[in-house]
């Protein structure tokens, strides 16, 4: 099993710099990489709204920051050959396919899908618990319901909370576990493993973090998620540095 730190916020600040550092060597690489991020997002909101549902839409794009650990996965590649001197270009990039730990990579890629559309599941059963089946007719009707009446209200302080122990999961299993897999071919369970420590270790540094790329994702997405072209980045290319802190 990897020796995993304790680390201060000191070394939270660092990893952010590093980050930075790296986005700021490697624009075009990073953005080109996350360009299908805002992609995704303008066209999931767009569904929603095609199809009427309306209250998934928050929860949709919400939810969709669960998958961020996996999507930056070649920001992670970036910035472990930029740290180590080596090639940047793209087809040296896409040699990480040929990890030995690219079968549990996947596997915990998957599973973050799972938890995911689990997550709209749970946000769609809250929603229909205080307001049925009745869809909003438009979204001032649906703002109207969900910011002015005790059912509104309830819903989010419910949804939110919810919300918040699906991406204290999701964080506590993959703030390292990811880059670590890359790095090395330490296996899955070893990997999600190493994360859980890597959390219990740092509770405070890691829950500042969490909390930091949530407002980060959240001010990225306005407007129309164009932010997240150099949000995501940034924040995947600190990750990577955060993991090299934690993790000996």
């Amino acid at each position: 099993m990897p020796t995993v730190r304790r680390i201060t916020v000191a070394d939270l600040r660092d990893a952010i710099r590093l980050g930075w550092e790296d986005f700021s060597a490697m624009p075009t690489h990073a953005i080109f990489l996350v360009v299908i991020y805002p992609i995704v997002g303008l066209l999931i909101g767009r569904a929603v709204f095609g199809a009427d549902i309306l209250p998934l839409l928050f929860p949709i794009m919400a939810g969709f920051a669960l998958l961020g650990p996996f999507a930056a996965l070649g920001l992670y590649e970036l910035s472990r050959r930029r740290e180590q001197g080596l090639d940047i270009s793209l087809p040296k990039i896409l040699e990480a396919r040929h990890s030995p730990s690219m079968l549990a990579i996947l596997m915990l890629g998957v599973g973050l899908m799972v938890v995911f559309f689990v997550w709209i599941a749970v946000a769609n059963a809250i929603y229909v618990s205080y307001f049925g089946y009745s869809p909003a007719a438009s979204m001032p009707d649906f703002l109207h319901r969900v910011l002015t009446t005790p059912a509104g209200w309830a819903l989010v302080l419910v949804g939110n909370g919810v919300g918040f122990l699906f991406a204290l999961m999701v964080l506590t299993i993959s703030v390292v576990s990811f880059p670590l897999l890359l790095d090395r071919d330490v296996g899955l369970a070893p990997a999600i493993l190493t994360s859980i420590r890597a959390v219990l270790a740092n509770p405070g540094v890691m829950a500042l973090w969490g909390l930091i790329v949530a407002v980060s994702l959240a001010v990225g997405s306005i407007p129309f998620f164009f932010g997240l072209a150099v949000v995501m980045p940034v924040l995947g290319h600190a990750t990577w540095h955060l993991y090299r802190k934690v993790v000996v």
